[in-house]
């Protein structure tokens, strides 16, 4: 079976800025990550933290809510009470625990949401001035954007890394 080329291999996608483009194929990367991690990860191993490490049910919802923040910001915006609520307690898997499927459906909503938000944004906003977290620092929507995918692609290839660990742990 032949695999596709990484996203960003495939050339422009069509109804985005091209400056956004690598943005663009960050997100497309991550979200293929996290449905191969759905269908490889064993229900056990969706919470199991490894050594102290953060579980991979932890790294996929972080990754969407985290995306999501950053884009409220990219926006303009401030986050809602509940967005910050969801970002005190992404670790916490709840009784009862979701499964990989389960949360990876969120961060695939959140990951489509960010698309959306990228197709819509036009060149002339990406440098415009933007205000991130309670102290207000510096940033620009580009800034934003680009964090945002590259902050995806830290916690799709930290899912990946625990994956294995704990894949490897327990063949032995």
């Amino acid at each position: 079976m032949s695999r596709k080329p990484d996203p960003w291999l495939r050339g422009p996608v069509a109804g985005f800025e091209p400056l956004l483009m690598p943005a663009v194929h960050a997100l497309m990367q991550a979200r293929e990550e996290v449905e191969g991690l759905v269908a490889s990860v064993p229900p056990e191993h969706v919470w199991q933290r490894s050594g102290g490490a953060a579980s991979i049910g932890f790294h996929v919802r972080h990754l969407g809510g985290a995306l999501e923040r950053l884009l409220t910001y990219a926006r303009g915006e401030r986050l809602s009470e509940s967005q910050l609520a969801a970002a005190r307690t992404e670790g916490e898997p709840g009784e009862p625990a979701p499964s990989l499927r389960e949360v990876a459906a969120g961060t695939h909503a959140a990951i489509e949401s960010a698309l959306e938000q990228l197709r819509a944004t036009a060149r002339e906003e990406l440098l415009s001035p933007r205000k991130v977290g309670r102290a207000g620092l510096p940033s620009t929507t580009l800034g934003l954007i680009f964090h945002a995918a590259e902050h995806s692609t830290r916690h799709a290839g930290q899912a990946i890394s625990t994956a294995k660990i704990l894949r490897g742990a327990n063949q032995r």
